[in-house]
């Protein structure tokens, strides 16, 4: 639904600054709620069904937060982890934990999982996107610099591609947004099968005036 504000509205169920970028990008209409969604992983849960869960708990608790009519109403969760191998590679907790990270991926390939959620109360349309993300070989002294810049501490796997973390990337297979953390190639028809507008920069003029 290109160039059309149809009647289908998003909420953004996610407090991320780079996911808000993401939509944004591509001119899309939201609004933008913070569901207190726990972030635990249950025992014998894979990491596949571990993001998936939280993305349909957080579009579900997007949905309960928004004082707004839910006719027509769509709330978007979305969460992403770095897999190394077997290892869940979350926020950092300090350094030590960084470190730790930064050694695991240095010279190797890891994944990037984004679990996506577009629900009504109605209906429902979930994605799963991987993408394939390899590291240089890092120095001691590249890692304690990346550190010290302070993008590391609240990124899943310790970096930000976005960011000063491209700098760590000799390659990428799959999804650039995914990395990011807002999968747009797995979105966007999504976005059209509920009928949810994108590319409205009249809507974005308006909406700074």
């Amino acid at each position: 639904m290109p160039n059309s504000f149809a009647a289908s509205r998003l909420l953004l169920a996610s407090g991320s600054p780079r996911r808000a970028a993401l939509l944004a990008q591509i001119a899309v209409p939201f609004s933008q709620v913070t569901p207190a969604v726990p972030e635990q992983r249950q025992a014998g849960e894979s990491p596949q069904d571990y993001i998936q869960r939280l993305a349909h708990d957080k579009a579900e608790a997007g949905l309960q937060l928004t004082d707004e009519s839910n006719a027509g109403l769509w709330s978007l969760g979305a969460d992403t982890l770095v897999l190394a191998g077997d290892r869940v590679l979350e926020k950092p907790r300090d350094f030590a934990d960084f470190e730790s990270m930064m050694r695991a991926l240095s010279g190797t390939e890891h994944s990037v999982l984004t679990a996506l959620c577009l629900r009504s109360t109605e209906r429902q349309f979930s994605r799963q996107v991987e993408t394939r993300v390899r590291f240089r070989h890092l120095t001691t002294t590249q890692i304690d610099a990346y550190w010290r810049t302070g993008e590391p501490a609240d990124k899943a796997g310790g970096y930000g591609i976005q960011g000063l973390g491209a700098a760590l990337v000799e390659s990428i297979s799959g999804s650039y947004s995914n990395v990011v953390g807002l999968p747009l190639e797995a979105l966007v028809p999504m976005l059209e099968h509920a009928a949810i507008p994108y590319w409205c920069e009249s809507y974005w003029q308006e909406a700074d005036s």
